[in-house]
């Protein structure tokens, strides 16, 4: 095992989870070349640890052993997957302190949202163990005499899993639990900013009987190890969560080789709050959408228009609630934590700097935080200007755009108007405005009166340029399946 600070601290128990190798084809491997990649604690900017650094050649390897696992893993009885996706869930959430301090330390996001994410991302193996038993031959009524047909699920075969840093946990659980369900066998790639989750799912992976070369974790730079996956024939399903703009990369170099594509990309949600709206709900439910992961979140709360009459009353609310929320490094648990990196608190700054420019009034915040240069203060903006780029891109950090509006069309179409179509929230109690906007929103979810909406039962995905396919439920699991038509004469 590499030298890494993680793998000596006392608050982390099982010290077998802190793994600093790739794992493929059930073996933990160095580079061959000894390349490596440091981990930063952004809330302190030291490196926590080391992981292997993969090249091309390497990340091919992987693909190898995902190929010579696929027979057997996709030929094993349903019931048999089903079993080790059982005791894969099962270590999960008796690793689960271990699991989100791992998290923490690398990630930086409060330990109580660790934990969440730790039984989110369980929650997928858990509900994929049940659907691995469900993917049935159906019948259809044949329109040929003295003819049996019948429609059948495979799995397409080897599936390549690239998720991001914002939840290096739940990310690849949802992903690599429903392929494995189909009887596919994965290849994953995790950011080389938070690999140590990814490689302790893979330790847990190993002690539930998942066999060698199954599920397989490549680590190192994005670019080095993807793209012979996108050019690889065997490969054939790619699944990411990341921004929009890397996903029409992956797009394209998927092209020649047709690829089946799960993209889970960016999102700008809108929020609608109407005047009948229960304000106190309201402002309770935006401020869960905005802060949560400290702003970076695909779900995240960006624009948040508020219907006139109540709109000095809720920002004024939602301004001193934002105000009382406390910031620290995550294994203080406070209510948000760093940012990721640099590039993303130089981001918030431009979108504060330029709709300051615009006319946009500051209410709180609107500058980086004593406690450290990745450490950003949660920010209201308020009568932010249409011409403002936090209304047009995504912000994923701790700054709250609030801006009026007087009519239900006229908001509508102002959700609407942007590239991205992820999720949407609507707070008012009239039933048939939720009917009408539920309709009139171009979003894959959309979320009424509440916040929270995912979990492992339900499709998440986006429409327009937020991504293809979805992930979760039993949708989840038929993205890695074909389906086969076999016409049978019994005569």
């Amino acid at each position: 095992m590499l030298d890494t600070a993680l793998s000596s601290r006392m608050d982390i128990a099982d010290k077998r989870l802190v793994r600093s190798f790739a794992y493929i084809g059930g073996k933990w491997c160095a580079a061959v070349s000894g390349a490596t990649v440091g981990v930063t604690d952004p809330a302190t900017g030291e490196i926590v640890g080391e992981v292997a650094s993969l090249s091309a050649a390497e990340a091919i390897t992987a693909v190898d052993a995902a190929q010579a696992a696929f027979p057997g893993w996709s030929a094993l009885l349903p019931q048999a997957r089903a079993a080790i996706l059982r005791r894969w869930f099962e270590l999960i959430l008796a690793h689960k302190e271990d699991l989100a301090r791992i998290m923490v330390l690398e990630q930086g996001k409060p330990l109580s949202e660790a934990r969440g994410e730790i039984d989110y991302g369980a929650a997928f193996v858990e509900f994929y163990a049940e659907e691995a038993k469900r993917p049935n031959i159906e019948g259809v009524t044949s329109h040929l005499a003295d003819a049996e047909v019948e429609l059948w699920r495979e799995p397409v075969g080897v599936a390549a899993l690239i998720t991001p840093w914002n939840f290096p946990s739940a990310m690849l659980t949802r992903k690599a639990a429903a392929a494995m369900a189909a009887g596919c066998t994965v290849v994953c790639h995790p950011s080389a900013e938070t690999p140590f989750s990814a490689l302790a799912l893979a330790e847990l992976a190993e002690r539930a009987g998942v066999p060698a070369g199954v599920f397989n974790v490549v680590t190192g730079i994005a670019p080095v190890i993807v793209e012979p996956w996108t050019k690889d024939t065997r490969v054939r399903a790619l699944s990411f969560t990341g921004s929009t703009e890397v996903g029409r990369l992956l797009y394209r170099q998927s092209a020649d080789t047709v690829k089946r594509l799960v993209m889970e990309l960016g999102g700008h949600a809108p929020v609608l709050v109407f005047a009948d709206a229960d304000l106190d709900n309201a402002v309770a439910e935006v401020m869960k959408a905005k802060w949560a992961t400290s702003g970076q979140d695909c779900l995240g709360a960006n624009r948040i228009f508020v219907e006139r009459p109540v709109y000095a009353e809720f920002c004024r609310r939602f301004t001193e609630a934002t105000q009382a929320l406390t910031i620290g490094p995550g294994l203080e648990d406070r209510d948000l934590g760093p940012l990721m990196n640099e590039k993303a608190v130089a981001k918030q700054e431009e979108h504060v700097a330029d709709a300051l420019a615009r006319g946009a009034t500051l209410a709180c915040g609107g500058r980086r935080h004593a406690l450290g240069p990745l450490f950003y203060e949660p920010t209201v903006l308020t009568d932010v200007p249409a011409e403002a780029k936090i209304l047009s891109e995504e912000t994923f950090g701790p700054v709250a755009a609030v801006l009026p509006f007087d009519a239900e069309d006229e908001v509508a179409a102002r959700a609407n108007a942007t590239e991205y179509g992820l999720v949407a929230y609507i707070h008012t109690q009239d039933p048939r405005r939720i009917y009408r906007l539920s309709r009139a929103l171009q979003f894959g979810m959309v979320a009424v009166n509440r916040t929270k909406v995912t979990g492992a039962p339900i499709p998440f995905g986006g429409m327009k340029q937020s991504g293809l396919g979805r992930e979760g439920s039993r949708l989840g699991m038929e993205e890695f399946t074909e389906i086969k038509y076999v016409c049978r004469d019994w005569a």
